[in-house]
């Protein structure tokens, strides 16, 4: 089903401009930094497709002392999330309007620590594999903008997608540190420390299982 057209969507996201520059993000001073982490080499973590922006406000909320960027391609969805976090007046969150093929080209300056895809478009048709946010065509943009022994991690509720993903990460170079099918049900699951996205509350709310799992690029 097509999405309905927002109204004042380029309005609304020009209102929130100072929130898709992370420059200035990256060189704020007031934003504590971790332990032997310089200035110029912030822990900086990335969520591709954040939706209205449930997670990554939650997680600029509970972290202040991290970076946090998103990318969404869609403008009447990120508009939302972007607004969110200008109500909250979150300083240490920015957003990027863009597809993530051009991950490359956003991220030419400063690399990433850490890379969150929270329910991803499974793209089911065999045709569609390419545009799955696991499939070797973005892992290889991943490995280009991560740190070495970054992590990815990952949530869905397509049990299908996440078989796929985790044949693929394997494939790829990447090692899995954590897996399940039944994440509410691991052990290592911490109610105190998850931030759910919108599409996860939704599914829990109606018992579906959540897969999960935690993707290390390893240093060479």
């Amino acid at each position: 089903m097509r999405m309905r057209k927002k109204k004042n969507t380029g309005a609304r996201i020009q209102a929130c401009s100072d929130y898709m520059n992370w420059n200035d993000m990256l060189e704020n001073d007031k934003i504590n930094k971790f332990d032997k982490i310089d200035k110029i080499d912030k822990f900086v973590c990335l969520e591709i497709g954040c939706g209205k922006g449930d997670f990554i406000c939650g997680m600029a909320r509970k972290f202040p002392g991290v970076n946090f960027i998103a990318l969404e391609i869609i403008s009447d969805v990120i508009v939302s999330a972007m607004e969110k976090a200008k109500n909250l007046d979150l300083p240490n969150v920015r957003f990027i309007n863009g597809d993530a093929i051009k991950l490359e080209e956003y991220f030419a300056d400063f690399k990433i620590s850490q890379i969150y895809l929270n329910f991803s478009d499974p793209w089911h048709k065999r045709y569609q594999a390419n545009k799955r946010l696991t499939s070797p065509v973005f892992l290889e943009i991943y490995k280009k903008i991560l740190k070495p022994d970054s992590k990815i991690i990952m949530k869905t509720d397509k049990k299908e997608f996440f078989d796929y993903s985790v044949k693929s990460f394997l494939s790829n170079g990447f090692i899995i540190d954590r897996m399940t099918h039944d994440f509410y049900n691991s052990d290592f699951f911490d109610p105190e420390e998850n931030i759910q996205t919108e599409y996860e509350k939704n599914f829990v709310s109606q018992n579906f299982p959540i897969c999960y799992l935690e993707a290390i690029l390893p240093s060479i």
